[in-house]
């Protein structure tokens, strides 16, 4: 069974950096599609960053264009949101999702708001604060 695990949500201040991991048990990672994903309070679900099965291809919310970057470690079937330049908007939980891969399924809808990854982790807390 599909098992996605955050970590590495903590307190940071404006203008720092954080790494969130997100391990996937139960099959091999590169055979699904991830997405990071955040919920601010009282805001809608936000999709970030959606990325293929082997991370070939991704789609980035404009809001961290240029801030944000995943990558994979295959190895050891992990999922890493890098943040970088840190604000308060940036407050929020974050999960992680995956997806089978569907190549009839952009990038650009998995990450929009009405469309649910069929599996999702918990979530991870970021708080950004001065």
């Amino acid at each position: 069974q599909l098992q996605l695990v955050e970590s590495g949500g903590d307190l940071a201040q404006p203008g720092g950096s954080l790494r969130l991991s997100c391990t996937v048990s139960g099959v091999d990672l590169d055979q699904y599609a991830v997405g990071w994903f955040r919920q601010a309070p009282g805001k809608q679900r936000e999709g970030l960053i959606c990325s293929d099965r082997r991370g070939v291809g991704t789609w980035y919310a404009n809001a961290i264009l240029g801030r944000f970057s995943i990558s994979r470690d295959s190895a050891k079937n992990t999922v890493y949101l890098q943040m970088t330049n840190l604000n308060f908007d940036d407050t929020a939980v974050y999960y992680c999702a995956a997806d089978p891969y569907r190549p009839s399924l952009s990038l650009e809808v998995m990450c929009a708001n009405y469309y649910t990854p069929d599996h999702w982790g918990k979530g991870t807390r970021v708080t950004v604060s001065a």
